[in-house]
Order: C-alpha cells, then sequence, then structure tokens
C-alpha cells in the first residue's frame, strides 16, 4: 500500500496584477511540485484581485496607493487558512514591504528569492527588466547589493519598451509584447552578453 504524504502548508496565492501571471504562476507550481499524485499537492487559495490600484503608477507619483488593499486581500488569505503566503507581482512587493512583519504567516518575497536565483545561475551579473515601477523604486537594486550581486540596469529607451511589452501582454497582446521585448533583449545581449532577469511576471509571458 502507498502511503500518501499530505503536506501541512496552505498555500495563500494573491493574483490577479495581471490574471494571466497568476495562471501562469499556479501551471508551474502544478508541473514542478515533487509529487506523485493529486493528494500531494499542497492545499492552494487563489484571491485574484485585479482591481489593485496599478503598483506602477503609484510609485511614480500619479496613481492610487494600493498598499491597503493588498494587505486587506493578503489577510483575507490568512482567514481563508493560508499558513504561507505568495504573490506573482514584483511591482506590489514595494507596497507590501511596508507591512510584511505585520503578517501573521510567512511570504515567501519574490524579489529577495530572485535575486538568490540570479546569483545561482549567473554569479558575474545579469540585465534587469521589470516595469518602470520596479526600476524606479530600487527595489531589486537594494536587495542585489544586500545579496552582494549586481544586476545591469538597460538604458532608459530599453526601459520605456519594457514597459510597453508588459502592457501589451496585459492587453492580451503576448506575440506583439513578445516582438518588442526580443528586440530589446537581442540589444542588451550586444552591448553585454548575460542573462536577463525577467522582474515582472508578465515578461516570461511575452
Amino acid at each position: 500500500m502507498t502511503t500518501i504524504r499530505r503536506p501541512d502548508t496552505v498555500l495563500g496565492v494573491l493574483g490577479g496584477m495581471g490574471p494571466a501571471a497568476a495562471a501562469e504562476f499556479l501551471r508551474l507550481l502544478a508541473e514542478r511540485a515533487p509529487v506523485s499524485s493529486d493528494q500531494e499537492h499542497a492545499i492552494t487559495y487563489l484571491l485574484s484581485d485585479p482591481q489593485v490600484p496599478d503598483r506602477s503608477s503609484a510609485i511614480l507619483g500619479v496613481g492610487e496607493d494600493p498598499t491597503a488593499r493588498l494587505k486587506d486581500d493578503l489577510l483575507t488569505l490568512t482567514r481563508w487558512g493560508a499558513t504561507l503566503l505568495a504573490v506573482p507581482c514584483n511591482t506590489a512587493h514595494f507596497f507590501i514591504d511596508r507591512f510584511k512583519d505585520e503578517l501573521p504567516v510567512p511570504l515567501v518575497h519574490i524579489i529577495e528569492e530572485t535575486v538568490k536565483a540570479a546569483a545561482a545561475l549567473s554569479p558575474k551579473g545579469a540585465w534587469l527588466t521589470a516595469t518602470l515601477g520596479t526600476m524606479g523604486s530600487g527595489l531589486y537594486q537594494k536587495e542585489a547589493e544586500r545579496q552582494g550581486y549586481s544586476f545591469f540596469i538597460p538604458p532608459e529607451e530599453a526601459q520605456r519598451q519594457v514597459q510597453r511589452s508588459i502592457e501589451l501582454v496585459k492587453s492580451g497582446k503576448k506575440d506583439e509584447g513578445g516582438r518588442l521585448l526580443k528586440g530589446v533583449v537581442e540589444g542588451l545581449w550586444r552591448e553585454r552578453d548575460l542573462p536577463v532577469c525577467a522582474a515582472c511576471t508578465e515578461l516570461p509571458l511575452a
């Protein structure tokens, strides 16, 4: 008789920023989990809230602050029974950092984990691509400095094109966004042959 290993962790995922990124996160979670049956997967609650105010706009000073809504959504997940939280949106962590220590359960911090992974995969550094909000906030640059890692920052025009690529993916135009992003990445590689850190959960969809 086979013994089923049932995980104790209940994962709470705050998605909707954008919806396709959260769907991809759940797909990868199911695909890469080291399990042999349905019953060995962790119970997972998804709260998809596409009404969270735009994070980049808020960071750039032209939009509503999403902090309160993000906090309320994460607390809702804990009330549902989540014992571990994840938010597949890089820019949201700028605001989550304001209250993460007040959360009653641990949060997988996407910035910290991505920098760790980048350092392991490419010790010599990597190009950083993200929303204009994430780039302007210094989230990745500060965490990289804390971990002793180096990111290379694309020129401003390339950053604007990355932002446009993200917007195209969010509007359902993945092919167009992918073509734009491909041109940006090829330009970066001509300047410096290093891996590209896709620090926005829409970028891998392009």
